[in-house]
């Protein structure tokens, strides 16, 4: 296979707290967070673009976007970032309005062009996409269909197998599948929020979801449950034939200060 023409790193569910040291079932996930950076750019020195797919805050305040904006910022890499069910996108929106990481809905280049999309319920942990948020996302199909095309979203629109989580897919998931089975220039769809790997095919679409920075959830669960696998990221590679390959990598950690007997957070 030749040279991707497009090299994205996706990172999600960051759920960095109002201070450095504060910890979430026993995980201190910013210092995690930094980890999984660190090791993405040891993997690969460049990336086209940082596809953040929310859950960045888990008790969003200014002190800790503004710290994740920094962080970010001293990688010198375009950033998307995505609303996730735990975060405040207007203080995003205010905060992330940089030429490099914003939350800019639209990003084009020569071959592809990455759409995304606002799946959040305000003060809920279920996912939705708006009317408008379909509306932009057929419109930019039709103007751009010229262009291969990434959707990214917070939620999953595909089942995990596990009964507590599903319960937050995207509700109008058939819908938002309706539209891209219309437009043969979607080839990948990537979502955050369920802190495990995920890569199916619709079609000829890849859908894939992506670990988490900090804990993960064990498949195919009944109820709410975590797994001590390490923190990890993706990478999706894009080739200007319409081509896709992606791998998962994580950091080494074995999470031994994960809070197993949690019953959610």
């Amino acid at each position: 296979m030749n040279e991707p023409c497009l090299s994205l790193l996706q990172i999600t569910d960051l759920h960095v707290l109002p201070t450095p040291e504060d910890k979430l079932l026993g995980v201190q996930t910013e210092r995690y967070f930094y980890a999984v950076l660190a090791h993405a750019f040891e993997q690969r020195k460049k990336y086209d673009l940082l596809l953040l797919t929310g859950d960045l805050a888990q008790l969003p305040c200014e002190a800790s976007y503004q710290r994740i904006l920094q962080k970010v910022e001293s990688y010198k890499i375009a950033t998307r970032c995505l609303a996730g069910n735990h975060d405040d996108y207007a203080l995003m929106q205010r905060i992330f309005n940089t030429s490099q990481i914003n939350c800019h809905k639209q990003t084009c280049f020569e071959k592809w062009q990455i759409i995304t999309l606002n799946s959040q319920i305000i003060g809920s942990e279920k996912g939705r996409l708006a009317q408008s948020e379909l509306d932009f996302l057929e419109s930019s199909l039709q103007e751009k269909s010229d262009l291969f095309t990434v959707i990214a979203f917070h939620h999953n629109c595909l089942p995990t197998h596990s009964a507590w989580l599903d319960t937050m897919q995207i509700e109008n998931s058939e819908e938002f599948l309706k539209i891209v089975a219309r437009y043969s220039n979607v080839r990948v769809i990537v979502n955050g929020h369920i802190h495990q790997e995920m890569d199916e095919k619709i079609g000829d679409i890849a859908v894939f979801g992506t670990p988490s920075t900090c804990f993960q959830f064990a498949l195919n669960s009944v109820d709410f449950c975590m797994d001590r696998m390490p923190p990890g990221y993706r990478i999706i590679d894009l080739y200007d034939d319409g081509s896709v390959s992606t791998s998962v990598q994580r950091i080494d950690s074995t999470m031994e200060e994960l809070e197993l007997s949690s019953a959610g957070y």
